[in-house]
């Protein structure tokens, strides 16, 4: 299944890049998460959500492909 990866923040700085496509096997946002940090150490420490399709989703969340992923920094603001 492919995915495109965007990254924002100090997720973009730890991964040094903006976006990605990737062709992976799992079917989670688990799964995605864990091969993220396979790919990227510097995101074991960080705290962020992951947004698909532009919703925030949970780890339990299927994907089926084609998705638009994006991982968002803790956010601040009034």
């Amino acid at each position: 299944m492919t995915l495109m990866i965007k990254y924002f923040g100090m997720i973009a700085e730890a991964t040094e890049k903006v976006d990605e496509e990737l062709n992976v096997q799992y079917s989670s946002v688990l799964g995605l998460k864990e091969d993220l940090v396979n790919r990227y150490p510097k995101l074991i420490d960080m705290n962020f959500k992951i947004a698909v399709n532009q919703q925030i989703v949970t780890d339990d969340y299927n994907l089926i492909g084609n998705e638009e992923i994006a991982l968002l920094p803790p956010f601040a603001g009034g």
